[in-house]
């Protein structure tokens, strides 16, 4: 059982699982967009949010419950675009993924990736990662949204935070899409052995 990657095909897969991971969990994380509301600390992701207001119906007033998840239902997103940003970064991280899945197998199995196979893989990541890209420019439509606006101080609107700021996710996601776009499209082109000519 031997490897079908070259020495730069190894450093590409390894590469792409990091890329891959660190999108992954950044578009996983509800640390997009951080501000407060009540005094309590709340974050959102695209699909996810941290510190939530609830109707205490004990007490006969609105409370801040400080815990993490995902809305109710899609259509609970609170904007159009925080949606189709759900939808796009998901599916390019889902290709980054799988990429980076094939290329760990190409390390312990022979003849798994060729040359050619190599460049699709980077073609497949380069469209992930430019996904990931376009649903991180898309994200800033959505500070809109009422209830970002709640969050920010009544301040925020599209590409203006108000008194939010950017959380680490963001970054992370965008981190690993562009270093994805980078470096690994570009090192996937050496990344497959050549094919033995035999003559016959």
């Amino acid at each position: 059982m031997g490897s079908s990657l070259t020495c730069a095909g190894v450093v590409w897969a390894l590469l792409s699982f990091l890329c891959a991971a660190a999108s992954c969990v950044g578009f996983f994380m509800p640390y997009w967009l951080l501000g407060s509301q009540m005094g309590k600390p709340v974050s959102f992701g695209t699909f996810r949010r941290c510190s939530y207001p609830v109707r205490d119906e004990v007490h006969r007033a609105t409370v801040m419950l400080e815990q993490c998840g995902r809305y109710a239902s899609f259509q609970g997103i609170p904007s159009l675009e925080w949606r189709i940003c759900t939808v796009v970064t998901g599916v390019g991280c889902g290709l980054l993924l799988l990429v980076s899945l094939t290329a760990l197998m190409g390390c312990c199995v022979s003849d798994l990736i060729s040359r050619t196979i190599g460049r699709v893989a980077g073609g497949i990541q380069f469209v992930g990662a430019l996904l990931i890209g376009s649903g991180c420019a898309l994200y800033p439509l959505g500070w809109d949204s009422e209830e970002v606006r709640q969050t920010c101080s009544n301040r925020s609107n599209q590409f203006e935070l108000g008194s939010c700021e950017i959380g680490w996710a963001f970054y992370c996601t965008g981190a690993g899409a562009a270093a994805a776009m980078m470096l690994c499209t570009w090192m996937a082109c050496f990344a497959g052995k050549r094919r033995k000519q035999y003559p016959y």
